[in-house]
Protein backbone atom coordinates (compact mmCIF):
# COMPACT_ATOMS: atom_id res chain seq x y z
CA UNK A 1 0.00 0.00 0.00
CA UNK A 2 0.99 3.19 -1.02
CA UNK A 3 0.85 6.27 1.73
CA UNK A 4 0.91 9.69 0.85
CA UNK A 5 3.41 11.72 1.28
CA UNK A 6 1.71 14.95 2.88
CA UNK A 7 2.83 14.97 6.48
CA UNK A 8 6.24 15.62 5.26
CA UNK A 9 5.80 19.12 5.05
CA UNK A 10 4.65 19.42 8.69
CA UNK A 11 7.24 20.80 11.53
CA UNK A 12 7.79 16.81 12.61
CA UNK A 13 8.52 15.37 8.67
CA UNK A 14 10.88 18.37 8.27
CA UNK A 15 12.83 17.99 11.05
CA UNK A 16 12.79 13.93 10.37
CA UNK A 17 14.43 15.05 6.84
CA UNK A 18 16.85 17.25 8.08
CA UNK A 19 17.94 15.19 10.75
CA UNK A 20 18.11 12.23 8.06
CA UNK A 21 19.69 14.75 5.63
CA UNK A 22 22.70 15.17 8.26
CA UNK A 23 23.22 12.02 8.89
CA UNK A 24 23.36 10.76 5.32
CA UNK A 25 26.20 13.95 4.83
CA UNK A 26 28.37 13.00 7.41
CA UNK A 27 27.62 8.81 6.76
CA UNK A 28 26.34 7.77 9.53
CA UNK A 29 23.51 6.20 7.32
CA UNK A 30 23.24 5.10 3.67
CA UNK A 31 20.58 7.13 1.84
CA UNK A 32 18.65 4.09 0.93
CA UNK A 33 18.02 4.03 5.10
CA UNK A 34 16.90 7.60 4.70
CA UNK A 35 14.50 6.75 1.83
CA UNK A 36 13.17 3.88 4.10
CA UNK A 37 12.63 5.83 6.95
CA UNK A 38 10.48 8.68 4.88
CA UNK A 39 8.20 5.61 3.64
CA UNK A 40 7.65 4.38 7.45
CA UNK A 41 6.76 7.87 8.12
CA UNK A 42 4.45 8.07 5.71
CA UNK A 43 2.62 4.88 6.35
CA UNK A 44 2.55 5.44 10.05
CA UNK A 45 1.66 9.02 9.96
CA UNK A 46 -1.34 7.76 7.70
CA UNK A 47 -2.20 4.88 10.21
CA UNK A 48 -1.97 6.83 12.77
CA UNK A 49 -4.21 9.44 11.97
CA UNK A 50 -6.94 7.49 10.46
CA UNK A 51 -7.03 5.24 13.30
CA UNK A 52 -6.44 7.52 16.13
CA UNK A 53 -7.99 10.36 15.49
CA UNK A 54 -11.75 10.72 16.68
CA UNK A 55 -12.06 15.00 17.05
CA UNK A 56 -13.76 16.77 14.60
CA UNK A 57 -14.35 20.61 14.02
CA UNK A 58 -16.97 22.38 12.02
CA UNK A 59 -15.87 25.64 9.64
CA UNK A 60 -17.66 28.08 7.35
CA UNK A 61 -15.83 30.02 4.79
CA UNK A 62 -17.06 33.39 2.98
CA UNK A 63 -15.45 32.61 -0.30
CA UNK A 64 -14.26 29.28 -1.83
CA UNK A 65 -11.79 30.62 -3.75
CA UNK A 66 -10.81 27.15 -6.44
CA UNK A 67 -10.97 23.76 -5.77
CA UNK A 68 -9.31 20.90 -7.91
CA UNK A 69 -9.48 17.13 -8.25
CA UNK A 70 -6.17 14.98 -9.33
CA UNK A 71 -5.20 12.37 -8.60
CA UNK A 72 -7.36 11.41 -6.11
CA UNK A 73 -6.78 14.60 -4.38
CA UNK A 74 -9.17 17.01 -3.63
CA UNK A 75 -7.16 20.87 -3.19
CA UNK A 76 -9.82 23.92 -1.63
CA UNK A 77 -8.56 27.13 -1.10
CA UNK A 78 -10.53 29.24 0.67
CA UNK A 79 -10.68 32.64 2.26
CA UNK A 80 -11.95 34.16 5.77
CA UNK A 81 -12.83 30.56 7.07
CA UNK A 82 -14.22 30.51 10.86
CA UNK A 83 -13.55 27.08 12.75
CA UNK A 84 -15.97 26.45 15.56
CA UNK A 85 -15.33 23.42 18.52
CA UNK A 86 -18.35 23.85 21.00
CA UNK A 87 -17.17 26.49 22.88
CA UNK A 88 -13.89 27.97 20.82
CA UNK A 89 -13.69 29.93 17.95
CA UNK A 90 -10.76 31.03 15.73
CA UNK A 91 -10.89 33.25 12.23
CA UNK A 92 -8.46 32.89 9.25
CA UNK A 93 -8.07 35.02 6.44
CA UNK A 94 -7.00 31.90 3.96
CA UNK A 95 -7.06 28.24 4.42
CA UNK A 96 -6.02 25.75 1.85
CA UNK A 97 -7.20 22.35 2.33
CA UNK A 98 -5.65 19.16 0.43
CA UNK A 99 -8.21 15.86 1.13
CA UNK A 100 -7.24 12.77 0.54
CA UNK A 101 -8.98 9.10 0.06
CA UNK A 102 -7.88 7.76 3.51
CA UNK A 103 -8.76 4.10 3.21
CA UNK A 104 -6.36 1.34 2.02
CA UNK A 105 -6.44 -0.11 -1.67
CA UNK A 106 -8.70 -3.01 -0.20
CA UNK A 107 -11.11 -0.95 1.69
CA UNK A 108 -12.16 0.65 -1.99
CA UNK A 109 -13.15 -2.72 -3.31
Amino acid sequence: MTAYQLYRNTTLGSTLQDTLDEFIQFHQIPAELALKVLLQFDRTMNAALASKVRSRIGFKAEKLNTYRFCDNVWTFFMSDVDFREVQDFIQVDKLKIVACDGRGAEDRK
